[in-house]
Formats: C-alpha cells, sequence, structure tokens
C-alpha cells in the first residue's frame, strides 16, 4: 500500500503530498430528444442505403444537450473548477482544479502509491454526482491514473534467436497463412477502407515494418499515428512491452489487408484516454475507419458501472455510424485473471454492440485445417477468455444461441461471448518483427486484428460498411456456413459443443462463405428493410 491522500471530512486527515492541478473529463448523456432505432434493427437493417449515419450528422443527432453543458459549466464555475474544453459531439467535458478540492467535491477517497514515478492514483472509493447534475452526468473520469488495462497479448518464448524461426516455432504461422487457413477470399480486397487500431502505450518502428513486410512479400499498407489527448506513436524498445501489441496489430491486420489504411489510435492508459481513443476513431471524419481494432481490456467485474455506461454510448455511436468493432475476449481463461474463484468475463468485449474475438488452438498441415480446439494452455501460457456477462442481460438477437446461464452462484442469465474466434494460442501463433527481433505472439489480441482485416475486406469488396455485425451473424448467418464449428476443449468452466459455447462463440470465420452470404443479404435487403419502431438507445 502507498501514501495516502484523504480529502478533507474523509476518512484519515490529508497528507503531505503534493497537490497538483488536475484534468478530469465529465460524460455527459446524449440529447434527450433524440430517438434512435433499437440494437436489433441496427444490425438487421444495416445493409440498406441510408441505415448508417453520417460521421458529421452523429454530434447533432447524439451530442451532448446545450443546456446540460450549461448546468455543468455553472456548477463548476460555482465550486471553483475551471473549464478547460467542451467536445459536445462527444458529450465531453473537461474541468480542472487541485486534487484535494476535487476529493472533496466528489467525495472521493484514494490511495497513491509513490512508489511509482510518476506516483499512481487508485481511488477507493467515489466519485459522487451532485444531485443536481446526477441525471446529467453519466461518468467521471481521469480520477485513477494508469495503466488502465492491459493488452490481451502471449508471448512464446524461444530457445534461441538465433535459431531460424520456423525451427523454433515449427506450429507458428505468417498472418496470411492464417487468413488462407480461415479461406479469407482471396480475390477481394480492403481497397478504399480504413482499420482502425486502438492503443494505450508503446508504438512501432518504421524500419519493422518495411522490413516485415518486405520479408513475406506483402505491399506495404499506409499506416498512420493518430495522437490522443497526448498519446504519440513512442516505441519503448522493449518488444515484451506495448510495442509488442502495436506492432502485432500492424503487422496481422496489414499483411492480411494491406490494401486498407491503417489508422493507429495512440492514447493515454487510463479511462479517460481509452474512451477518448474510441471516440476519436468514431468521429474522425479524416481515415473514417469502417472497423475498430481493440485488443486491450480488463474484468467486467473491475469497471465501474458508470464508466460501462460512458463506454456503451460510444459502442452504440459506433453501431450508428456504421463502425464495427472488434475486441480481444481476454487471455485468462473463464476466471479472467482474477482469484475469487468465480467466472468472469471482459470488458469491453462483453459489450452487446462489439464482435468478441475469443481464441483457438490451429493445427494445419499442407495448406488445411488438421484440428482447431478452444486454446487453453493454462497456467503457463493463458487461455481464451469468455463466458457469460453479470452486466449485461441476454440479448434478444442471441435468444436462440443457446447461451448457457452463469456457472455462478444463482447462475444468472446474460450476453455470452465470445462471437467467433481465431487462432490465439502462442504455440500455434503469429510471426512478427518487433523492435527488430523476430517473435511469436498470441492471445485473443491477435484474433482483434484478424477479423478486423476479414470485415475490412468485405467491406472493401460490397463498397460499404459492414456495420454492426452481431444481430445479422446470430439471427442470419450463423447457420449458413460462415463459421467453422469448434467442438474440442474448455476455458475452465465453460466447454466447447456443437453450435454457439462461451469459449469459441459460432468458431472460427470462413471468409468466402461470409462475404457470399453478406452480399447475398445486401441483395435481399435492397431498400425496403422494415424497421421495428423506433426506441431510445
Amino acid at each position: 500500500m502507498g501514501d495516502q491522500l484523504s480529502p478533507p471530512g474523509s476518512r484519515g486527515e490529508p497528507s503531505s503530498a503534493p497537490d497538483p492541478e488536475l484534468e478530469f473529463t465529465l460524460i455527459l448523456r446524449p440529447r434527450s430528444d433524440t430517438t434512435l432505432p433499437a440494437s436489433d434493427d441496427l444490425g438487421v437493417g444495416q445493409h440498406h442505403p441510408g441505415a448508417h449515419l453520417a460521421r458529421n450528422d452523429l454530434g447533432r443527432l447524439r451530442g451532448a444537450n446545450p443546456d446540460d453543458m450549461v448546468a455543468v459549466e455553472n456548477w463548476a464555475q460555482s465550486v471553483g473548477l475551471r473549464l478547460i474544453r467542451t467536445r459536445p459531439e462527444r458529450r465531453e467535458m473537461v474541468l480542472a482544479g487541485r486534487l484535494s478540492r476535487i476529493w472533496s467535491l466528489l467525495k472521493v477517497d484514494v490511495e497513491t502509491d509513490s512508489r511509482t514515478e510518476p506516483a499512481r492514483r487508485r481511488m477507493l472509493s467515489g466519485p459522487v454526482i451532485p444531485s443536481d447534475l446526477a441525471e446529467v452526468v453519466v461518468a467521471v473520469l481521469g480520477l485513477d491514473s494508469g495503466p488502465f488495462v492491459p493488452p490481451r497479448l502471449r508471448r512464446l518464448p524461444l530457445p534461441d534467436l538465433t535459431i531460424p524461426l520456423g525451427q523454433a516455432a515449427p506450429l507458428s504461422f505468417y498472418p496470411p497463412e492464417v487468413a488462407a487457413l480461415y479461406q479469407y477470399p482471396p480475390s477481394a480486397t480492403a481497397r478504399g477502407t480504413c482499420i482502425g487500431l486502438l492503443e494505450l502505450g508503446g508504438g512501432y518502428q518504421q524500419a519493422d515494418l518495411a522490413s516485415y513486410f518486405a520479408s513475406i512479400g506483402v505491399q506495404h499498407p499506409t499506416v498512420v499515428a493518430v495522437p490522443v489527448d497526448g498519446g504519440a506513436n513512442q516505441p519503448t524498445g522493449d518488444p515484451n512491452g506495448p510495442d509488442g501489441e502495436v506492432t502485432l496489430d500492424i503487422e496481422v491486420a496489414g499483411s492480411i489487408a494491406p490494401e486498407a489504411k491503417l489508422a493507429v489510435y495512440f492514447a493515454p492508459n487510463t479511462d479517460q484516454g481509452f474512451l477518448a481513443a474510441v471516440q476519436t476513431a468514431i468521429h474522425d471524419q479524416e481515415n473514417t475507419p469502417r472497423v475498430l481494432s481493440v485488443s486491450w481490456g480488463g474484468p467486467e467485474a473491475n469497471w465501474p458501472q458508470s464508466t460501462i455506461q460512458a463506454f456503451e454510448q460510444a459502442f452504440q455511436d459506433a453501431a450508428l455510424v456504421g463502425m464495427t468493432v472488434c475486441v480481444a475476449a481476454g487471455d485468462n481463461g473463464s476466471g479472467d485473471g482474477l482469484a475469487d474463484g468465480l467466472a468472469h468475463v471482459d470488458y469491453p468485449a462483453a459489450s452487446p454492440y462489439v464482435l468478441a474475438c475469443g481464441g483457438t488452438r490451429l493445427e494445419a498441415s499442407s495448406n488445411r485445417i488438421v484440428r482447431q480446439t478452444v486454446w487453453n494452455d493454462q497456467p503457463q501460457d493463458g487461455a481464451t477468455g469468455g463466458g457469460v456477462s453479470a452486466v449485461f442481460p441476454l440479448p434478444s438477437w442471441q435468444g436462440d444461441a443457446g447461451v448457457p446461464a452463469s456457472v455462478n452462484p444463482g447462475h444468472s442469465r446474460g450476453r455470452g461471448m465470445p462471437d467467433l474466434a481465431g487462432d490465439a494460442d502462442p504455440q500455434t501463433g503469429y510471426r512478427v518483427l518487433v523492435d527488430q527481433q523476430p517473435a511469436v505472439f498470441g492471445g485473443t489480441s491477435a484474433v482483434a486484428p484478424l477479423l478486423a482485416a476479414l470485415i475490412a475486406i468485405c467491406s472493401g469488396a460490397m463498397g460499404r460498411a459492414i456495420g454492426y455485425l452481431n444481430p445479422v451473424l446470430y439471427q442470419h448467418l450463423a447457420s449458413e456456413g460462415v463459421a467453422t464449428d469448434v467442438t474440442e476443449g474448455t476455458n475452465g468452466a465453460y466447454a466447447a459443443r456443437p453450435g454457439w459455447d462461451a469459449c469459441s462463440g459460432w468458431g472460427s470465420p470462413v471468409g468466402e462463405v461470409l462475404l457470399q452470404r453478406l452480399r447475398a443479404l445486401q441483395l435481399a435487403s435492397g431498400s425496403s428493410v422494415p424497421t421495428a419502431g423506433q426506441h431510445d438507445i
């Protein structure tokens, strides 16, 4: 435990620690006068012209209510906080004040760990929103300091880097080999699309990318770094750190869909930075990503409910503009790394508005899959996340999938995940080049960009965004051969079975069939897809 920094009036006396100024973010509710399609309609009607909002219309329809912003600004002035900036289209207001003043106003107890540099802050309780703003403010972000969430990444230890990689890791693959095994459509390209990659630290080296893509005979994709709220492409030089995550994402997505533009959103590893990166991608009118890959997350149980609500608003926005969000399902099995003996799922993969990407072990011979099982190398090398959410109820589109009750006491019903799966076992992982070192990486971190590349290829072939895929996947596609069922293995508490299961979802993608079925659905939908009415989201 570190030093205590407690506001006046809370338990304990204020410490003699410095009292610096802190910028923090208030997330406001969406405009109250806006009605939007129900979540099922966002999926079922996604393929007809005009089903998605233009990005420049999103803020007008879903931004903060001006009256709400005035109320927050008046409160800030009355209590001595400064308004730093507003982003009405993103429902964000950034305020600043002295730490002790903020703790007192929001009734927060905070622990600071002086052993770290800079000192790490962690909330023990709070925040409490002032009663007259309780319906206006959804969440307060930026009170904790990072790191907020880890990447979902596993590296295969190589015995000797002087040994050729194929001999050191004979079961590993280059990403295009995995794409071929999953029958990604060879004649379709992601030309004209952008894949967003969300990163919370580290960076990539251009020399790595140039060497890697040249060595596997793939054209170098266009890669742009997008700084978010002080984040930047800052490689550490340590391939075992966040550089591994960043470079893995780029080399997987870029080698499978080299015609796509890759926009890499770098943000601080805080709740504030994480949400800002998601929002920046959603509102990015320059790069306009059609799919976003997220390989960072943490146990759902560790996320404050208000923070989850703020992220859910953003993921709903992503669905409305037609952006598919692919999120790694976690690398610590059904317990998700918690030691309480219960099953847990990872967030944001548990969100009903994202495509949760689980992990398998993939074995192949003569360019064909010979065996695919649920990834589970615990306790040494991890296992895929998956299970039943304790936060989100069972979505209507998942009602016929056979999602089991939670294995936890009470056996509640909830959103089941993952939705699809792909190669994640580091023993059968992906050959990459990070900080000039050849390496083999696994983890569901690799599956998010793997599936994001497939979505981008389908999007490029169809000439439009795929959008919110989950309702379509469950209600129209899963029974039509778009996935290879994985029926062997467990992630701990949940076992694979025929059909959907809580460790591999529907299984691994069959890319060519997915594109065929999406095209057929697009033709059948035309512009006359009926809606089920209008509902507030």
